[in-house]
């Protein structure tokens, strides 16, 4: 079907929609036709769950989808970077057990990869996995993991070879969390909320068929994941609504929503609220300040420089190119951006930039800002690696000289 037109996918589309979208439905009943008819998932495999459409076609299910109102498979949250590992590197058994289940939101998924002694160092973890018998034994600590306090499944980087290099030593899991040994633990950030845990593994139990790819090949299948996190993981983007929102369909969907969006309503102050610059220079009078204005123009150009070239790649990923360094290149930007943004907010908002409660700026919205503000130079791979990434994929710089090299064991780790 990839040599199909787009006026015919767009018709077959469009027909299916009209003999099928009931809004009456529940969440769980019209995902489960979506998984079953490929539409959910249009550029996915026939055989898992799609219809085989190169990526240019998907924009027109997505407008097909926009133009009735009707909600798209399950998005949120981990789930569909589990999907995509799943599809890359999971045994036909992992993906008939787990694909349609994460399309329907049946599941919800997690990301087991970073520990207290290795964060951005992701190939330095120390959680251990041993086999005994028809089950992988699994003891370590893992950190800064968002959602795990609801989630049923989670990607699980563990080492199982201790005389191995780091990188070779390490294989990857499908592990349930909800068992006696996995003791997850919500952790309070300096914003006042509680996205992340911490999760402690206690003698925590792994089937010997929930190894993904081979034993101690996990680092290959972890740099899949990470890939497609930070290109963000393929797939539908929620379509516009149009017309009433009425009906069972999406009552369940507002619910799930606010389940699933609750770890992450932080998300914008985090990226420094470019959108509320010029409002807040005009309410302040600080927008005749002509150094303020020079600087809100850096800012409006670095931040449309970032946009640009998140759409770049983007249209590359949409004609079906391979990943290149644009994940790096955004990541990085997106720091810059969010730095600009507060140095900016506080520009204009001097020291009531500090002050929280309904009598502050925006309802503590600048505050909340200059203290989120720094994660996004953290998570999903610090500024620095993305900097070595760029370094030596894009520029060809020769890479830093290591000490890391040899059996694991023997490696200086905290």
């Amino acid at each position: 079907m990839s040599q199909v037109s787009e006026a015919e996918v767009r018709a077959e589309v469009r027909e299916w929609l009209n003999a099928n979208w009931n809004p009456d439905l529940s969440l769980v009943e019209w995902r489960s036709k979506l998984a079953d008819s490929g539409w959910g998932m249009p550029q996915w495999p026939r055989e898992w769950y799609g219809r085989g459409l190169p990526m240019k076609l998907v924009r027109v299910v997505e407008e097909e989808f926009a133009n009735v109102g009707a909600v798209g498979i399950a998005r949120s949250g981990v789930r569909l970077l589990a999907a995509a590992t799943l599809l890359e590197h999971g045994t036909d058994q992992q993906k008939k057990k787990f694909l349609r289940r994460i399309l329907t939101g049946e599941d919800t998924w997690c990301q087991f990869f970073s520990e207290p002694g290795s964060g951005s160092d992701l190939a330095g973890a120390t959680t251990r996995a041993e086999l005994h018998g028809d089950f992988w034994i699994v003891n370590g600590q893992k950190v800064w993991t968002t959602s795990a306090h609801h989630a049923d499944y989670g990607l699980l980087l563990a080492r199982t070879d201790w005389d191995a290099p780091k990188h070779e030593g390490l294989s990857f899991f499908v592990i349930e969390v909800k068992q006696p040994g996995v003791d997850v633990q919500q952790l309070r950030q300096m914003n006042g909320h509680a996205s992340f845990n911490q999760v402690f593994f206690t003698d925590a139990k792994v089937p010997v068929e929930n190894l993904v790819g081979k034993v101690n090949e996990g680092w290959k299948v972890a740099v899949t994941t990470l890939a497609h996190e930070r290109r963000g993981a393929d797939g539908l983007a929620t379509p516009s609504r149009r017309g009433p929102r009425v009906g069972r369909i999406y009552e369940e969907e507002r619910l799930e929503n606010e389940r699933a969006n609750e770890p992450y309503k932080w998300y914008p102050q985090r990226a420094g609220r470019v959108d509320l610059i010029l409002e807040r220079a005009q309410e302040t009078g600080a927008i005749r300040d002509p150094i303020v204005r020079q600087e809100i123009a850096r800012l409006m150009i670095l931040a449309k420089s970032a946009e640009w070239t998140a759409r770049r790649a983007r249209a590359s990923q949409q004609q079906g190119r391979p990943q290149g360094p644009e994940g790096s290149l955004g990541k990085l930007a997106a720091s810059h951006v969010a730095r600009a943004c507060a140095r900016v907010h506080t520009m204009i908002t001097g020291t009531a930039a500090m002050l929280t409660g309904r009598e502050s700026p925006r309802n503590g919205i600048i505050a909340e800002i200059l203290v989120s503000v720094p994660a996004v130079s953290i998570a999903g791979g610090t500024d620095e690696i993305q900097r070595n990434i760029i370094a030596e994929r894009v520029l060809e710089l020769p890479k830093e000289p290591r000490f890391d090299t040899g059996p694991f064991r023997n490696v200086r780790r905290n």
